[in-house]
């Protein structure tokens, strides 16, 4: 079987709701165990690894890359006179 992709930042659907009535969930830590945080009530949970590789459905937003110091959006623009 196919080991399942995911990323820190990633919103997952997981097989099973939470209480609170939502299946997504955000991963915020990456390690030995993974931390995720439901999207609807903002409640985190610590879980192994393989369990959260077991319960977890498909990625369904990856993470949305940071901008590079180098980018032209990311330079200030002066507005003064010379």
């Amino acid at each position: 079987m196919e080991r399942k992709q995911f990323g820190l930042g990633d919103i997952v659907q997981m097989k099973k709701p939470h209480p609170c009535g939502t299946n997504e969930m955000e991963i915020i830590r990456m390690g030995m165990d993974i931390r995720i945080k439901c999207v609807g009530c903002k409640h985190s949970v610590l879980i192994p690894r393989a369990k959260f590789e077991k319960y977890m459905k498909k990625v369904l937003r990856p993470a949305q890359p940071k901008p590079e110091a180098g980018d032209a959006d990311s330079t200030p623009h002066s507005t003064g006179s010379p």
